[in-house]
């Protein structure tokens, strides 16, 4: 006689479905979990029922449209119960770059009154070095009848497992980068690394939840400083009438020596906002990740410098602003520093026709759309029309730009793409 075993797959509910969430919701339910993702934002919600996503990010449509129509993921606004929750919400800063953390706050209110003990918590978003613990405090502070001491029937598990993933590559390296894992309170940790192991084909690097947090948090700070290092050579370059891509490939051919790329300045919601979070996590020790954040804070003002003098002497001038989003390819414009320019040109040079260009959304963020000097234009058109050409970002569409529609241009290229 043959008995066949059936394996239940695990629940999941992921608690906030942005960037990094739906991402790891959709892995996850291609993986052998059931899936339900949660997140306040109802058009969201709707799409990806539909089977659609609201965000671009390559390859992960068809997951998404897969797992929806097998029953493995479906959204929705409430928080339902689970025996695995991850959160993976916003972490921005305040006033004075303190960690804002009332969105964990809220998911941990949201997630109290469901549980019955034995759950795991994981936290997944970027967070200060304690936010694990704060987010376990707010839980028990809700259940005071629940427990973080291992071994009883009432106890609650916490883990953090920061995610560590490039926008653009999502979906890839979800499988295959390395995880970090930290353990609050008993096994958490081990129970989040079972869990992961369903998608994950990396490497588990087990710690405590603190190290966890903070580990994430230098990884980026280390890129900002090196960020910060080339922005102010490119400056120093710039008064010394140097090429500093030029200078850089040639600093490079050291063998101990990697400076990364210049821009005018840095975006996203990680190396963006993560060193602050040190720094304000300790004052007094980082001043060197201050100063970094504090450069390369201050590269867009100095594009601003270079290029509104020359746009000042064109009667009604036409600025071909090419790109929005933080980085090549992709359409977040989270912290992104060309949307800054764009927004600070506007309002600088209220006579001025701005196009910006940024072939990866269909309508412009609402700050911008609110200004009648700045439209959202096609990438040929802006460069025909334009006096100055303002390469921000260097999506493919603007690498593989005709140079010859370069000609008799006023060209500022913060990328260093065009030679």
């Amino acid at each position: 006689m043959t008995s066949t075993v059936t394996t239940q797959r695990p629940s999941v509910a992921v608690i906030g479905l942005g960037y990094i969430g739906l991402p790891t919701a959709a892995v996850l339910a291609s993986s052998g979990a059931n899936v339900v993702g949660i997140d306040i934002n109802q058009k969201a919600v709707d799409l990806i029922n539909q089977g659609e996503v609201p965000f671009v990010e390559p390859d992960m449509s068809t997951t998404v449209a897969g797992v929806v129509s097998q029953g493995y993921l479906r959204a929705t606004t409430e928080t339902p119960h689970a025996d695995n929750y991850i959160v993976a919400v916003p972490t921005p800063f305040k006033d004075g770059h303190q960690p804002d953390l009332s969105f964990i706050e809220t998911a941990g209110k949201q997630i109290a009154p469901l549980l019955e003990g034995n759950e795991l918590i994981i936290l997944e978003s970027t967070s200060p070095p304690g936010a694990t613990e704060f987010l376990a405090e707010t839980v028990m502070r809700e259940r005071p009848d629940l427990t973080l001491k291992p071994g009883s029937a009432q106890t609650v598990y916490f883990a953090h497992c920061p995610e560590r993933v490039l926008p653009g590559r999502i979906m890839i390296e979800l499988r295959t980068n390395d995880r970090i894992v930290g353990t609050l309170n008993g096994n958490a940790g081990e129970r989040a690394r079972d869990l992961y192991e369903l998608f994950c084909e990396g490497e588990f690097l087990m710690t405590d939840a603190r190290t966890a947090e903070m580990a994430k948090l230098t990884e980026n700070a280390y890129r900002d400083v090196n960020i910060a290092f080339a922005n102010e050579l490119s400056v120093i370059s710039d008064g010394l009438d140097i090429n500093v891509w030029e200078l850089i490939r040639l600093a490079n051919h050291h063998p101990r020596v990697n400076i990364l790329q210049p821009g005018p300045g840095v975006g996203e919601h990680c190396i963006a906002v993560d060193p602050w979070f040190i720094v304000a996590t300790a004052p007094q020790q980082s001043s060197l990740i201050r100063t970094a954040r504090e450069v390369n804070d201050s590269k867009p003002g100095y594009v601003l410098d270079k290029l509104l003098p020359q746009a000042r002497r064109i009667q009604d001038v036409r600025i071909a602003a090419l790109g929005l989003a933080f980085k090549p390819n992709i359409d977040d414009l989270r912290e992104s520093p060309a949307r800054q320019i764009v927004g600070q040109l506007a309002d600088e040079l209220p006579q001025a026709n701005i196009m910006a260009v940024e072939p990866n959304i269909d309508r412009l963020p609402s700050e911008l759309e609110e200004r009648d000097n700045v439209t959202l234009t096609e990438v040929n058109e802006a460069v025909h029309a334009a006096d100055i050409v303002l390469l921000l970002v260097d999506h493919t569409e603007f690498t593989r730009l005709d140079r010859t529609l370069l000609t008799q241009k006023i060209v500022h290229d913060t990328r260093g793409v065009w030679g």
